[in-house]
């Protein structure tokens, strides 16, 4: 490579961490080459893989230059699993490439593991480009911890100098968070609004998707996370199959039925509820610049659902503020 720069360029695009460095300290369990198919994602693993243009980039980079970063695996009984590098190895496979540079952990809990899936995925990605549910479970790790907080900051050192970053200056606190408004205060939300996202964090994964996909808003989705695993697929497949709209008012009527909820109820209670409100519904008027502005790409039946969750949110966040 002729200089830093374009080196630094190669770097990010092709490997999954953000601070990139010419020389990379090898760490206590050492580099290893492992055959790419026997490394196994990582249990439930809550980012979505690189698509389209992205991966393309990544895959023509490895294809010129290799991998420039050792993946992260964890050793355990099962085998070795993928703690920080499943875009690398996914590219790499499509790269015709056979084998990996990793570095193997062997003497970490899963609480652990899970740390370097959370910590290296929000170095590389950053925050705000996360999908909701992406953030649900960044912020949920963020809050729980890890049972030993020694132990992860110590995790979080190693992922700073594996980067070739300052571990004071990489952007990743590495003192305890106390709290979810401490959890808010490092980004920029309210407790409330932390809760919620850790809230969501425990729905199925089908719902997530409607989530990251904007037919579930956040609020609704907080609701549908208090049924249960079997019931949260049921809803889930009834809206893909066109069945209901995940829209305010539905959930909330499905969120009354928790515990007893199934395809006949749920369709039951809706119907139920819409006929009720034919005859009790007041309209407003939003400006044409308002409306364009803002629901252009809504479907207008979603539109008064939309407006009610803001309202509600709105007026939640005053009466805390009140408070304060």
């Amino acid at each position: 490579m002729k200089a830093d720069a374009p080196k630094r360029k190669i770097f990010n695009d092709a490997v999954d961490l953000l601070c990139g460095a010419d020389d990379q300290s090898a760490p206590e369990n050492g580099i290893q080459m492992l055959p790419i198919d026997n490394i196994r994602p990582f249990r439930n693993h809550p980012f979505r893989l690189y698509e389209g243009e992205r991966l393309e980039d990544m895959v023509e980079s490895i294809r010129e230059h290799g991998i420039l970063s050792p993946v992260i695996v964890w050793k355990n009984p099962e085998g070795y699993e993928m703690l920080a590098g499943h875009n690398r190895q996914n590219a790499a496979k499509l790269a015709g490439l056979t084998e990996v540079p990793a570095i193997v952990k062997t003497d970490l809990t899963e609480q652990e593991a899970y740390v370097y899936v959370i910590e290296t995925n929000v170095m590389q990605r950053g925050f705000a480009e996360l999908l909701p549910s992406e953030k649900a479970a960044v912020l949920a790790e963020r809050y729980e911890k890890v049972s030993s907080q020694g132990k992860r900051n110590d995790i979080l050192q190693e992922i700073a100098k594996l980067n070739g970053a300052d571990t004071e200056t990489c952007g990743h606190d590495v003192h305890k968070l106390k709290g979810r408004d401490a959890v808010g205060e490092e980004y920029g939300m309210t407790g409330r609004n932390i809760a919620r996202y850790i809230r969501v964090n425990q729905l199925e994964k089908s719902l997530k998707k409607h989530l990251d996909e904007g037919e579930l808003s956040l609020v609704s989705a907080v609701e549908l996370s208090h049924l249960s695993p079997k019931e949260q697929k049921i809803i889930s497949k009834m809206a893909e199959q066109g069945k209901i709209r995940l829209n305010s008012n539905t959930v909330k009527s499905i969120k009354a039925l928790a515990g007893e909820v199934t395809e006949k109820s749920v369709l039951e209670h809706v119907g139920h509820k819409k006929e009720k409100k034919r005859d009790a519904c007041k309209t407003i008027q939003l400006s044409l610049n308002v409306y364009e502005r803002f629901f252009s790409d809504v479907k207008a039946e979603d539109v008064a659902g939309i407006v009610e969750e803001a309202l509600e949110a709105w007026f939640t966040e005053s009466r805390g503020r009140e408070v304060v």
